[in-house]
């Protein structure tokens, strides 16, 4: 996000310690429920007016503070609120509480029993839009029971590196089996955010302004020292330029403009959403997934992933999580691997294992003749499931698992999975399989291929009425746009 919003939000979140001539020590417990170890959890402890209690010395952001398995927070007399969770694959609790005038001490434990055990299964958990404290993060992802994270520390204008050394072991790793990477960068400008992973060193892009250079010019740099680049969310504006010249090794199908107890509602630096095909509060997470529907109709095999953006936006971190299918024990190389090949799904809540005809997500189903296929799965989740999807080529009908259907054309299906949430778009979404029938791929859809051209041309025109840039720099902005038009033009073309 912005350097203008970040500042504006943590000003804002800001909550005073409470503590007083009256206050009482209310010591808080967490425990795992079946051996009643202490175990790390997030807490959210609010007051009779809504206001968040902030505890000294622990992880806080927004709402909710980390805790190492105990807390002892100074607190006045009166009436709370308390919910812990620990990630989608423990039980939540919550509890009010009413502290009286002239107490001392009072002790409160919560024990959360784990539901299911992906890791268990091969799925481990990860998450690549984190901008919380690094020295945080070992507490922040044993808490969320989060196992890969990127930590982002530098961006446009900030970059605290140059004035300190760089980290000599990169990436961290902690607890036993959780990792982070703590040199994630993020060029966010007009054209929308890429986010920067795996580097040994930052990009320098401090001197990038609004318009110029295009962003385009930063992601080469960062490709030329092995990044692995992440389209934040697919409505931004350069998605079309990006993918065009050859940019995305994965893209936020889960983001951060949907978070725990809401949505950010409106498109921000991208591509606006039709509100009457796409109204309220669930408008952006189906335009989202539209946009990622037509590039997986034009040919683009690109595996989803998810962020959070926990320290800029209202979400703790890992509340959208990626979880990568791997045999054998983790390693950050084997995760990383595990999501080129698109062996993932995405969740903010539901947890959607599936195989279809045996094979994972992302796999290439290759057949002479129309091929059946049996989706069989497993979906376990906290909260309500409103629907679970089949989604081919696009187009959406509800199913119960396990599923048969058969395609006759080369092309792509995944499943999702809808919660009842009305305030925010919960959901979970397997990556895609490709079905390859009589040994070619499937040809570029015209609909999806249009879709991009006329996005491109959109965009040429709005660049070309810039005034704040020279001739020769707006000739250097438009120039990849230009490329990009020629590209989804052949698309175009060439599609059925």
């Amino acid at each position: 996000m912005n350097v203008r919003w970040f500042k504006l939000m943590f000003v804002c979140c800001l909550c005073a310690t409470i503590g007083s001539a009256e206050s009482v020590e209310l010591t808080v417990l967490t425990v795992d429920q079946a051996n009643g170890h202490p175990m790390p959890a997030r807490v959210h402890l609010v007051d009779g007016n809504k206001k968040p209690i902030r505890p000294p010395a622990l992880p806080f952001w927004r709402d909710h503070f980390s805790s190492p398995g105990q807390a002892t927070i100074p607190i006045e007399p009166g009436s709370y609120s308390i919910t812990v969770e620990r990630g989608p694959e423990w039980s939540a609790t919550s509890s009010q509480l009413d502290i009286p005038t002239g107490g001392i001490r009072t002790n409160l434990t919560f024990a959360l029993q784990r539901l299911v055990d992906l890791s268990s299964e091969g799925w481990w958990s990860g998450e690549t839009h984190v901008h919380r404290p690094v020295t945080d993060a070992e507490l922040l992802l044993r808490s969320e029971d989060l196992h890969i994270a990127q930590f982002i520390t530098w961006w446009n204008k900030v970059n605290p590196w140059t004035n300190q050394p760089l980290p000599q072991i990169q990436p961290a790793r902690v607890d036993g089996n959780r990792f982070f990477h703590s040199l994630a960068g993020e060029d966010e400008r007009d054209g929308g955010a890429l986010l920067l992973f795996n580097l040994g060193a930052p990009v320098d892009i401090v001197a990038g302004e609004k318009h110029h250079p295009s962003s385009l010019r930063y992601a080469r740099l960062a490709r030329e020292r092995g990044a692995w680049i992440d389209i934040e969310k697919p409505f931004w504006w350069d998605t079309p330029m990006w993918i065009a010249n050859g940019i995305g090794d994965s893209v936020g199908l889960a983001n951060n403009h949907m978070y725990r107890d809401g949505v950010y509602e409106n498109e921000a630096w991208g591509r606006s959403r039709d509100r009457e095909r796409h109204p309220g509060v669930l408008g952006n997470g189906n335009w989202t997934q539209e946009i990622y529907y037509h590039l997986l109709n034009c040919g683009i095999r690109i595996p989803p992933s998810a962020g959070s953006a926990s320290g800029v936006l209202p979400n703790p971190v890992g509340y959208n999580r990626a979880y990568v299918h791997l045999d054998g024990e983790l390693s950050w190389e084997k995760w990383w691997t595990g999501l080129r090949a698109g062996r993932v799904f995405v969740s903010n809540g539901p947890l959607l294992r599936c195989r279809a005809n045996g094979e994972l997500p992302g796999a290439i189903l290759r057949s002479a003749a129309p091929l059946k296929i049996t989706i069989n799965g497993r979906l376990d989740s906290r909260e309500p499931v409103r629907v679970v999807e089949l989604v081919r080529q696009g187009t959406t009908e509800k199913i119960t698992l396990p599923t048969t259907f058969t395609l006759k054309e080369s092309g792509w299906f995944l499943v999702r999975a809808l919660g009842t949430a009305t305030n925010t778009f919960r959901f979970a979404s397997t990556a895609p399989w490709y079905v390859e029938i009589g040994g070619g791929a499937m040809k570029p859809h015209r609909e999806s291929a249009r879709f991009f051209a006329d996005w491109c041309r959109e965009r040429i025109t709005m660049l070309e009425k810039l005034t704040n840039l020279s001739l020769s720099q707006r000739a250097e902005v438009l120039e990849p746009w230009r490329i990009s038009e020629e590209y989804w033009s052949r698309k175009l073309a060439a599609g059925q």
